[in-house]
């Protein structure tokens, strides 16, 4: 990616400087993600798995609703997902 050339930036005329240096700061932080997203498909990053963190779901429904459960592995990882499938596990 080439560098943020700041010329190229177009700003509001009634932007004060404050305004003007928070909207090159959130440009150049999106770049800087874009670049990161990038990189990490580039390399092969997967989506991350359950793997870890499903024994620790599972001990907490354990605790939470006094019983065990396997949690399988395509469940949602989003933890309020998962909450609402217990029943299901």
């Amino acid at each position: 990616m080439a560098a943020f050339d700041p010329s190229q930036l177009t700003l509001p005329d009634d932007a004060d400087d404050a305004e003007a240096a928070a909207i090159a700061v959130a440009v150049v932080a999106h770049l800087r993600d874009q670049e990161a997203a990038a990189a990490a498909a580039a390399a092969g990053d997967e989506e991350p798995t359950w793997e870890g963190e499903r024994w620790s779901f599972a001990g907490r429904v354990d605790t939470l609703q006094n019983r065990t459960v396997r949690v399988p592995t395509d469940a949602p990882r989003d933890a309020w997902a998962a909450a609402g499938r217990t029943d299901r596990f």
